[in-house]
């Protein structure tokens, strides 16, 4: 408000003055000496009076522009906040950890090892009987092993079971044989003693449980 009063007052007393010094409304004509000091005078005060304007409006525009400072702060809250840096000692994501874990492949010799059927697989008994020992209380197991097998066989464990006449279990009975067995071949084991058994064990089946390759 101040800067428009002012503006105003230049204005008015400019332009009264600017009256008086030309002698607008005086009605006298003057002699062409005096025309001409006028005219020149007349210019001089209308430039003075033009920069005294162009100055005060400069003035106004400068306290205006200082008192509204929100295009900086628009622009400061425009400005991008920078990324923290991640907090020290911060523990990784476990699930991002474990996906980025490569997986170890086997070696060539432990993965044909992990896809080869055990050897048990490739054992079976053909035939067996079975009778005491000693003072009845011995069990002679005679059998023939059968070794299907690409490779030979050893250490191979056989467990026996022992029935009554009626066919209810009765005993279990382990026994392992430290003898090999060549690919592909059978090989039959005579009165092997397997354990003692009840004097009430009528029957026995008996079948391979491990083998070792040789």
């Amino acid at each position: 408000m101040t800067m428009n009063t002012g503006l105003h007052r230049i204005e008015v007393t400019g332009l009264g003055g600017l009256a008086k010094l030309i002698g607008l409304g005086s009605g006298s004509a003057g002699r062409p000496e005096q025309k001409a000091a006028r005219t020149s005078r007349s210019g001089f005060v209308w430039l003075t009076a033009a920069l005294m304007i162009g100055f005060g409006a400069w003035t106004y525009l400068s306290e205006d522009a200082s008192n509204n400072p929100e295009p900086l702060q628009l622009a400061a809250a425009a400005a991008p906040e920078p990324a923290s840096p991640p907090a020290t000692g911060a523990k990784p994501d476990p699930e991002l950890t474990t996906a980025a874990t490569p997986v170890e492949a086997l070696p060539p010799a432990e993965a044909a090892a992990a896809a080869e059927i055990p050897p048990i697989d490739g054992l079976k008994i053909s035939s067996q009987s079975w009778r005491r020992g000693g003072l009845g209380s011995k069990a002679l197991v005679t059998f023939t092993l059968r070794n299907g097998n690409d490779y030979a066989v050893k250490d191979i464990e056989i467990t026996c079971a022992f029935n009554r006449m009626d066919g209810s279990h009765l005993t279990d009975r382990k026994r392992v044989i430290h003898d090999t067995v060549n690919m592909k071949s059978r090989k039959t084991f005579a009165r092997m003693h397997v354990g003692f058994v009840n004097v009430n064990a009528n029957k026995a089946k008996c079948s391979p449980v491990t083998a070792s390759r040789f």
